[in-house]
Order: C-alpha cells, then structure tokens, then sequence
C-alpha cells in the first residue's frame, strides 16, 4: 500500500498565501510566479471546462447550460439540445469531456444528476454523449445510468484513457455511515454507490473489467468503496488513473486506483462525524482495503483534478494539481514514482475552486464556483518570471 502523508508534513510548502489573491498583481511560489487573469464573469455555478481543437472552450453550469467562451467571450447562448437535469443541492450538469477523436467525430461527453420519480431520491448519476456542431448537440444518447440513490454526492467526473476506455465517477449518494460499515451501499458491488467505473465509449462494457463474471455485480466496475469522487485523470505518461474524493470532517483523499481493489470507505478513513468529532471508521487501515496516497486534514473539499504537462509552467511539469473549494485553493502535489514528496498551496482565497484544466496554450484554467455574493468566473494563471 502507498505510504500516507498529512497535508500539513513538514515538507509541506504553503507560500504565496500571505495576502488575499486580489491584493497582489504577483503572485510567489517555490518555481513560478504567476499572475492571475479572468478570462470568463457571469456564470452561474460552473463545474466543468473542456477545451476543443480550434479554441473554443465549453463550461459547464449546474442549472443545465453548457456554455461557450470563443477568443476570451463568453456567448449568450448557450448550447441546445442537453437533457433535462435534476439541479436542486449537488445535483445538475456536471462534467464534460471531448472524445479523443473529436475533430473527426464531433463526439462531446456530459455527466449529469438525471431526475426520476423516486420521492427518496434526488436523480442519479447518468452519462450521455452526443454529436457537437455549431452550439447544437444532436444524436443524443444516454451510456451510463449509475443504480444509485441518494440525497447528493454524485460523483460525475469523466476521463478517457489512452486505449479510448471511458472512466465514471459515482458518489456513495450520502448513504448514512453507521451501524454495520461493512453492509453501507459503497462496500457491495451489485450497485454503483462509491464506485468508479469503466466503458467503452459507446457505453459497452469492457470484457476484461474486474467484475464482470462475478454473479450479481455490475460489470461496469473498476473500483470501489470510495465517498464522492469529483476529481479524477488519467496519468499521460504512466496510464495511471488517480481520483481525488470528499471525505467527511477531514480526510480528503487521493487515490491511485487500480482494478477491483476496494477503497475502504466507510470502514476506514481519516475523517470524522460532522459537528461532533466522533468516530466514523473502524480505523485508518486494513488488510483487503487501500489507504490513500495523500491525504488531507483538516479537509480541502476536493475537485477537480489536473497532471501538468505544458511548457508554460516548465518546472511544474508531472505535478499534480488539487483543486479546493473550503480551502479555497489548488493544492500541488509533486509525485516521486507514485508517491506525494512534497505540497504547495497556489491561488488561495482565490474562491471555490471547483474545476482546473490545462489549456492548449499551456496555461492553467481554473472555475471558481460561488455561492450568493461570492465570486463566479473562470480564472487564468499565467507565469511571470521562472526562478
């Protein structure tokens, strides 16, 4: 199992975060100094960025819009033609991603919390792909419907590896932990609470996948006992596939996941109740069950998840970048093999960081999504002098 590390190690570096963002034009870390640009203002809970071949960039906003900014504006137009979504709480439209072979099949991915008639349940997690052209998706079709059900926590997160497999990310759906932890929804395999899963990209389901001749599991799974994971990438390099997930009161983890291992959650961790402090596992470790990479206490509240390997940023190259939204920050992580040596702390009081991406242009795209009075945009860190 990968050793674990506290966020607040003594190797830890937290620099640049003396002052609030707005207060400085520049910005220092260990490697870079940077200056932060807004590229988009007037969204309404944006959760996603996706960037296509000849520019554009594609925005997700919970109430159900996706969308474009074209040569640094954002339309008033959003695209037609996405589903209905069920966007009360967590829920609404969440990820995006282009298919690898965009430019030839025009082929866009939305993750969503797909509404149903369940009194108990707010929706569940689904995935559709459709055909992408002139602000219009057409050809809709649905790929994935989690069996889930559930308050929130829905996961949602959506990459594509090298060989074209689709990974799904689906939450426990704030399944109650208590009782007997080993009998909570994120511990059984014949649903897809706290699962992520595994797929064609036409939503068959791969032949070689960890479950698929076990007798009443679902075959879509690639891992599981895992709480809400909403970051999640595929190393380019290694083919690794990490996510980042929620835990409760602390605990935040990363994971890198590997097929039909089992993540532990509810029964261990390193969180705690909300409120009261008590106790929620058995323990932080146990045999048949994977502790994390990293770990945060107290929590960040994880988000999106990024691996750098522009040249704007030469220094930061393979580092792994944390989004935060309570720590309103981006957490970088250096890897050494498969191992955190090391965590700096970028853009804090920035705002609820809830997505970052890497643009074509090799800079780094951030979505801050805000609650009442708190800032909404999509923001740009630009390097200013290497030292």
């Amino acid at each position: 199992m990968a050793k674990t590390r506290l966020s607040f190690l003594a190797a830890t570096l937290v620099l640049g975060a003396a002052l609030p963002v707005a207060a400085q034009e520049v910005i220092r870390s260990a490697y870079h100094d940077y200056q932060i640009e807004t590229i988009a203002d007037g969204l309404e809970h944006p959760w996603s960025i996706a960037f296509l071949p000849r520019g554009d960039m594609l925005v997700t906003e919970k109430p159900g819009r996706l969308r474009i900014v074209r040569d640094g504006t954002l339309l008033p137009d959003a695209v037609t033609g996405i589903p209905a979504v069920e966007s009360r709480g967590q829920g609404g439209l969440l990820d995006v991603v282009p298919h690898p072979d965009f430019e030839s099949n025009r082929l866009l991915y939305l993750s969503y919390s797909k509404p149903d008639d369940d009194e108990n349940s707010r929706g569940t997690t689904a995935v559709i792909r459709g055909h992408y052209e002139n602000g219009r998706l057409t050809n809709v079709e649905e790929i994935f419907l989690a069996e889930s059900v559930g308050r929130g926590h829905y996961g949602s997160r959506l990459a594509f590896d090298a060989d074209g497999y689709l990974f799904i990310t689906v939450g426990d759906r704030q399944a109650p932990s208590r009782g007997d932890l080993e009998a909570h929804p994120a511990q059984d395999i014949t649903n897809h609470h706290g699962t992520v899963s595994r797929i064609h990209d036409d939503g068959r389901v791969p032949s070689d996948n960890p479950f698929v001749d076990v007798p009443g599991a679902k075959p879509e799974i690639w891992s599981y006992g895992h709480r809400n994971p909403q970051g999640l990438v595929i190393h380019p390099e290694t083919g690794d596939v990490w996510v980042t997930e929620h835990g409760p009161q602390g605990g935040d983890e990363l994971n890198r996941l590997q097929p039909g291992l089992n993540y532990g959650w509810p029964v261990v961790g390193y969180g705690v109740n909300y409120g009261s402090g008590l106790a929620i596992h058995e323990g932080t470790r146990r045999d048949g069950m994977e502790s994390p990479t990293h770990f945060w206490i107290p929590s960040i509240a994880t988000s999106g998840l990024m691996i750098y390997t522009g040249d704007r940023f030469p220094m930061w190259r393979g580092d792994v970048f944390v989004g935060g939204m309570r720590g309103e920050q981006i957490a970088r992580l250096t890897l050494d093999g498969q191992e955190v040596t090391r965590e700096e702390t970028l853009v804090q009081g920035v705002g609820r960081v809830r997505d970052v991406r890497q643009g074509p242009d090799g800079l780094i795209y951030i979505a801050i999504d805000g609650d009442g009075d708190e800032r909404t945009a999509v923001i740009r860190l630009s390097p200013v002098e290497t030292r």
